[in-house]
């Protein structure tokens, strides 16, 4: 088997809301339960460039991006994660890479060009609505390992994810899964290490659907693909 990436199944299951199936083969989108919750708020708009709160780079080639009101940054819960908004003068999907700490709740602070897609820039500020949508990603999983990480202490970002982001575990020496806590700044951290690797992570989605890489090389300020990404919903 390859070291990198051995990603050996993606289950769907333990779903908690959503309905685990479909009708129509195994690559049909799946049911995900409730349409999402519709927020109502209002847009300002900011130099966006993509970096911010979320620790994601700078992206100048993809500047439809949002930072979120501090009430549903939840903790760093929403990073990653693309929202459809609605405006007075049109829609628009952003994803969210930072954090707004003045914007009331269900507010998005948007970048200029993301702004102009829903209102004239000289609005300002506009009432909107917005909710959760999947990411049009390709490709599969990215894991992030943050700069400092090593067998004793460790870091990792989930990134090119569909959906947002519900949990991460570390498979255990005794095979049981362990959640990692995920910190303000998006990087789910084990300060206790995780070992030299390969390391077995299981990512579980807003929906609970889960894929699991089993053998990731451990690494310090590196990126790595996984073998697979979270299945379409509907």
């Amino acid at each position: 088997m390859r070291h990198a990436l051995a990603l050996l199944l993606v289950i769907v299951g333990g779903c908690g809301s959503c309905s685990c199936g479909g009708d129509g083969g195994p690559d049909a989108p799946l049911a995900c339960g409730a349409p999402p919750e519709e927020h109502t708020g209002e847009a300002t708009y900011y130099a966006a460039d993509g970096s911010g709160n979320c620790s994601f780079e700078a992206s100048p080639d993809d500047l439809m991006v949002a930072a979120m009101n501090e009430a549903d940054y939840d903790g760093s819960a929403v990073c990653g994660q693309c929202v459809a908004v609605d405006g007075p003068a049109g829609s628009v999907t952003v994803r969210i890479t930072d954090r707004c700490p003045g914007c009331a709740a269900g507010d998005l602070d948007l970048s200029r060009e993301a702004f102009a897609r829903v209102a004239a820039l000289s609005a300002g500020r506009v009432p909107i609505t917005w909710r959760a949508v999947p990411c049009d990603v390709s490709g599969p999983l990215r894991y992030r390992w943050k700069d400092g990480s090593n067998p004793f202490w460790v870091a990792v970002q989930i990134r090119n994810h569909r959906h947002g982001i519900a949990r991460v575990e570390a498979r255990a020496g005794d095979g049981s899964w362990k959640a990692i806590d995920r910190a303000a700044y998006n990087y789910f951290v084990e300060p206790a290490g995780l070992g030299a690797g390969p390391i077995a992570l299981r990512v579980t989605d807003v929906h609970g659907f889960t894929v699991e890489d089993l053998a990731l090389p451990l690494g310090d300020a590196t990126e790595v693909a996984g073998a697979a990404q979270l299945p379409a919903c509907q």
